[in-house]
């Protein structure tokens, strides 16, 4: 205690705290996020693609309709950019 008070007097009290990196704790929250919005709109693309495969158009594609097949399409296309993301580039 005598070594403290005497550090303390003379202005050379020195305390070490080991802390967190929030920059990368708030970095990988951010990441985890934008890839669970991304899935929950090409999830939310897909089920609209599906109820529209059940109303009648005069537009098809391959005997379906059009409109649905390309809503399946661009959820296709960006699972796809989400998968490659996720496994190759990490961000």
């Amino acid at each position: 205690i005598n070594k403290v008070t005497e550090n303390l007097a003379n202005n050379k009290l020195r305390i070490k705290v080991d802390a967190l990196d929030e920059k990368r704790l708030t970095d990988g929250f951010q990441k985890i996020a934008n890839r669970i919005t991304l899935g929950l709109v090409f999830a939310a693309m897909i089920v609209g693609a599906a109820m529209l495969m059940r109303v009648p158009s005069a537009f098809t594609i391959l005997g379906y309709p059009g409109l649905a097949i390309i809503f399946f399409f661009f959820a296709a296309i960006g699972g796809m950019y989400l998968t490659y993301m996720i496994l190759f580039r990490n961000e």
